[in-house]
């Protein structure tokens, strides 16, 4: 957007808790309106906007206001569960929702697309993957596909034992080996819950099962999605890691814009190398698609137990290892309760949510 400023206006900005970089941001494109979702924090973002002339507000109900408005495009982007409610507000005024939040579509999937379909809203993945797949699938022929790869990049730890994976520590599992990335999905790419959550997105958005829709760890991280064809033909999109090429897709759309993201050079890369994942190591994979499989509220389940597992490794509560070994127990014990409605969905998680709180406590002591 910054690239390209004649063609936008901003209506509404929301962030998290960085005031500082809202402001800058803020002052950068004038919206309407900028929000903190954090409501202690109004009072910086005041002062940090003090002179310019721009409204701001801070705290759920603003939050969910900004993200309702009657505007032609949306970025969903608030990572975790707690994009969900202003996602949906989004959606129902239709319009193009580009979407960067998986877990809205994971943890009350059915919900969610049915509230696009009864609005007649368009979604547009910016998931890299996803996004990769949704161009290879231009001409819309659904029928016509065999499968789809979504790659990853295998995260830090790809290629460690079991035995190294145990002392793994906070701060190696941040340092991501190809993106730049805030620290919950840093985390999620290390243990593979990333990958797992965007093959349950990638059913709901696409409508295919499990068992069409295939992982491979690719290192190099320059393939970003394949669609394999009836016919035996497969198309690819290709890209530098560089998360400005799909976001400039959703942005134009239909179109395309020109970016500043690095050109790919396929003699510099030299090779691109593709590999099945370790379920062993990594069972992630496995725990979302037995999630999937079941339905219901299971990875609804899946999706909380893992955000609070990663919270307590953040905290240094928990071991590496202990992240999968919490969702496994949580998903255990609730299995598949039927979440018909968004008020039902929010149960099932607020209680998935303590009974991982009581399993990383527990291991903590």
């Amino acid at each position: 957007m910054a690239e390209n400023p004649e063609a936008y206006a901003v209506c509404a900005l929301i962030g998290g808790r960085n005031v500082t970089l809202l402001a800058e941001q803020a002052k950068q494109f004038r919206p309407e309106v900028t929000v903190i979702s954090d409501e202690s924090l109004l009072g910086e973002l005041r002062d940090a906007l003090s002179g310019t002339g721009l409204a701001c507000a801070a705290g759920r109900e603003a939050v969910l206001e900004a993200a309702g408005r009657p505007v032609d495009w949306t970025m969903a982007a608030i990572t975790g569960v707690a994009g969900l409610e202003p996602t949906l507000a989004a959606v129902k005024h239709g319009g193009t929702i580009a979407f960067a939040n998986k877990e809205a579509l994971v943890s009350a999937g059915d919900i969610f697309l049915r509230a696009v379909k009864a609005a007649d809203a368009t979604l547009l993945p910016v998931d890299s993957e996803h996004n990769a797949i949704f161009q290879a699938m231009a001409d819309g022929n659904t029928k016509a596909i065999d499968k789809i790869v979504l790659t990853a990049s295998g995260g830090p730890f790809r290629s460690h034992t079991l035995e190294e994976m145990r002392g793994i520590t906070r701060e190696a599992a941040l340092r991501h080996p190809v993106w730049s990335m805030g620290a919950k999905i840093s985390i999620d790419s290390a243990t593979m819950f990333n990958k797992g959550l965007e093959v349950i997105e990638a059913a709901r958005l696409f409508e295919l099962p499990s068992e069409q829709i295939e992982v491979l760890v690719h290192p190099q991280s320059i393939v970003h999605g394949m669609v394999y064809y009836a016919d035996g033909s497969v198309l690819a999109q290709l890209g530098s890691p560089d998360m400005r090429v799909p976001i400039a897709h959703a942005l134009a759309w239909p179109s395309r814009i020109a970016t500043q993201s690095p050109r790919l050079d396929l003699v510099a890369a030299a090779k691109l190398e593709f590999q099945a994942p370790d379920e062993v190591r990594f069972p992630a994979l496995r725990l979302a698609r037995e999630a999937l499989t079941a339905g219901h509220g299971a990875p609804t389940v899946l999706n909380a137990a893992n955000e609070i597992a990663v919270a307590a490794f953040l905290e240094n509560r928990i071991g590496f290892l202990d992240i999968a070994r919490i969702v496994e127990t949580v998903m255990t014990k609730f299995g598949a309760p039927p979440t018909d409605d968004l008020a039902a969905v929010l149960l099932l998680d607020e209680a998935a949510r303590a009974a991982a709180t009581a399993l990383a406590g527990a291991r903590a002591a």
